[in-house]
């Protein structure tokens, strides 16, 4: 007999109507990337279809394996435990294959859609009170919060990708629950920096309490500090690339994945705010230093700290050195190697700044 896949998408499910039916409208878009194979959602609870009646379905449609992904942003309990228990327990009952798949996570198309959602928010603040550099704009990125502190540290890398690859002055991570810091200290600490605008990003698929919460919140925050313009941004909901990743994860289990951290390479990925990166040659720039160091008697690798500390910006300034494999040069770049231009090195807190301690 031969085999008929089905795909699954398994959500928790929530008792706010809203997220429910916008999670719904994310899975059905799914069908459009496997228009051969039937698609089903469910949830762990709170909401119907439970995810063993659209199982059902699915063997009904005459399915013999069952790709099934976590409708998740990171791995927590759910994730990792709830889903799977569901999952083993259907397909021991039935004697069905179901192969299980990993969670949206830190990836590339993510926070493209994160930056695009961000944007939208900077957009529409700019034509309402005229423009702001990044520079002068905090982002406060809020993740959902959860007992498990690997799920809550990729919010802070997923905020950190959006902050650097964006150019805001700043940055912080808040959560609405379970962790720390919540929403209301996070934003009033946020109000002390000195920032003319904060941007509030929820990095939350669907709506629901929460969501209202994280505005809530930061309304009341802003009305302690009416001379900080608060800006809120949308929540990721359906966006397009949301869905293709959703894809992607469902084709990983047929295909296998390379899960290093390559998948974030600067080099391999349009990664956000350093897209003029990709496809540049890796060569190392620091030939010329090879062998320096402490090890090397005699050697002064003085000026060459500076080189390798600030090689993505600060090094381009006039600075000129002896090294002792035969040439004097000033880093003009004259002398065949190539530093990629860093998108934000002017930034106020960034590598140029450090100069002026040096210089001290």
């Amino acid at each position: 007999m031969s085999e008929r896949i089905g795909v699954m998408v398994c959500g928790h499910g929530s008792r706010s109507t809203a997220a429910v039916g916008e999670f719904a409208r994310a899975a059905e878009r799914l069908r459009a990337h496997f228009p051969h194979w039937p698609v089903e959602y469910g949830y762990l609870e709170f909401a119907n279809p439970v995810i063993r009646d659209s199982l059902d379905k699915l063997r009904e449609q005459g399915c013999t394996r069952i790709l099934a992904v976590p409708g998740m942003l990171f791995a927590a309990g759910h994730a990792k435990n709830d889903i799977p228990s569901v999952l083993n327990t259907y397909q021991a009952r039935h004697d069905i294959r179901i192969d299980y798949g990993r969670e949206l996570a830190v990836d590339a198309k993510m926070i493209r859609a994160a930056g695009e959602r961000i944007q939208q928010a900077l957009d529409r603040a700019d034509a309402e009170y005229g423009p702001l550099p990044n520079e002068k704009t905090c982002l406060v990125v809020i993740g959902r919060g959860a007992s498990d502190p690997d799920a809550n540290s990729n919010v802070a890398k997923i905020a950190r990708m959006l902050w650097e690859g964006m150019g805001f002055g700043w940055c912080e991570t808040g959560y609405s629950g379970v962790t720390f810091p919540l929403v209301e200290p996070c934003l009033e600490h946020v109000a002390k920096l000195g920032y003319e605008r904060v941007v509030v990003f929820p990095y939350f698929l669907f709506t629901g309490i929460l969501i209202d919460r994280i505005y809530g919140f930061t309304r009341e925050v802003a009305a302690r500090h009416p001379a900080i313009r608060f800006v809120e941004a949308a929540y990721l909901n359906d966006h397009a690339l949301v869905i293709e990743t959703f894809a992607d994860r469902v084709r990983e289990i047929l295909e296998g994945a390379n899960l290093m951290n390559c998948s974030l390479c600067k080099y391999r990925a349009q990664v956000l705010g350093f897209e003029h990166e990709v496809g540049a040659a890796q060569v190392s720039h620091h030939h010329h230093v090879e062998g320096k160091g402490a090890s090397a008697p005699g050697s002064s690798v003085e000026d060459c700290t500076l080189c390798d500390t600030f090689c993505t910006g600060a090094c381009r300034l006039s600075h000129s050195h002896e090294h002792d494999h035969g040439h004097d040069h000033g880093h003009g770049h004259d002398h065949g190697h190539h530093h990629p231009v860093y998108p934000h090195e002017k930034h106020p807190h960034g590598p140029l700044s450090a100069l002026k301690t040096l210089k001290r």
